[in-house]
């Protein structure tokens, strides 16, 4: 139980310690912040990010996620630019470089060179007055009291408010740009936010040959063989024009059976939900999902402008797409 006491004790105190970092980093957001901020919205080509050792390991994470939310951004490892990958940074570039110390030797060396190419210069240190941060054009102060590692020594607080600084500056970027949740599913399109507001009706719905059709008049057998062949679990109904008279689907059925009607006799138009809810082929599946849910429906007939349907879907669909 001791034992157990001691690494609960252990993991509050470090909580406790990077909790007050980030308090004291609330004051720190002034003018240079905005300065930083105003700097890489002016930037024509792309937020360089650099970093050494557990800075790098957070510079790459800020990387990424200034180029997830609409600003484009890589990380280069310090070491490996002074042998090449300087190449990589244009003059249209904006440099943010981290150091905890402000004076990391494989950062400081770029420094002659970022200044001979006029490349812009932010710097995210410990220290406002090291070699890095008098370098730039604009520190942004991510100085901590101790850090959360007992020694005092394992980088803990000062990661911990590097990366919410480089948050800080990500999501500050996102709301000047009017960076929308659309956008972000365009970075993301492998995720679930972008299956949700990329994919359209068209990429999961049953049209041509697969979509279940009959014509008004159709008697309930036939449209039940119809149903059956296809196996969406529902058949559309059209008018003689070709214009949506109804649909007809599983739950209608048991509602049939319920009320004692001759499946043998009946036609479909007697049995057939008029119209229904129907959805367009470039509407979002999204959408789609919601009119399904708000009516408590399983299925939805896409129609044309002309009120002709084109195709249809089911839950089923929209599951299998990850929509849902």
């Amino acid at each position: 139980m001791s034992q157990s006491s001691d690494l609960i004790q252990s993991a509050q105190r470090t909580m406790r310690l990077e909790l007050e970092a980030i308090e004291a980093l609330l004051n720190r957001v002034n003018g240079d912040f905005v300065h930083a901020c105003e700097l890489m919205l002016a930037c024509k080509g792309r937020i360089v990010v650099v970093g050494m050792g557990k800075s790098g390991h957070v510079g790459n994470k800020i990387a990424a996620t200034l180029a997830s939310t609409g600003t484009p951004a890589f990380f280069v490892h310090p070491a490996e630019a002074s042998h090449g990958d300087m190449g990589m940074i244009t003059r249209d570039d904006v440099v943010l470089a981290l150091s905890n110390s402000g004076s990391t030797a494989e950062i400081v060396t770029l420094l002659p060179l970022i200044k001979r190419l006029g490349i812009t210069l932010i710097s995210m240190t410990g220290n406002p007055e090291s070699p890095l941060a008098k370098a730039a054009e604009v520190n942004l102060d991510a100085q901590v009291a101790q850090e959360a590692c007992p020694l005092n020594l394992a980088p803990t607080s000062s990661t911990t408010v590097s990366l919410v600084l480089g948050d800080a500056l990500a999501i500050a970027l996102l709301e000047a740009r009017g960076f929308t949740a659309e956008d972000f599913a365009f970075s993301h399109p492998g995720g679930a936010l972008g299956r949700r507001l990329l994919l359209k009706v068209e990429n999961v719905m049953h049209s041509g040959a697969r979509l279940p059709l009959v014509q008004r008049g159709t008697s309930l057998r036939d449209a039940l063989l119809e149903m059956t062949r296809k196996g969406l679990g529902m058949t559309v109904v059209v008018e003689s024009d070709g214009k949506l008279a109804g649909i007809f689907t599983d739950g209608d059925l048991r509602r049939t059976l319920d009320k004692g009607i001759d499946v043998r006799d009946a036609s479909i138009d007697s049995v057939m939900t008029v119209h229904g809810k129907t959805a367009r082929a470039d509407m979002l599946a999204a959408e789609a999902l919601k009119i399904m849910e708000d009516h408590k429906i399983n299925a939805l007939v896409v129609v044309d402008d002309e009120d002709q349907p084109v195709g249809a879907l089911n839950m089923h669909d929209l599951l299998r797409a990850g929509v849902m």
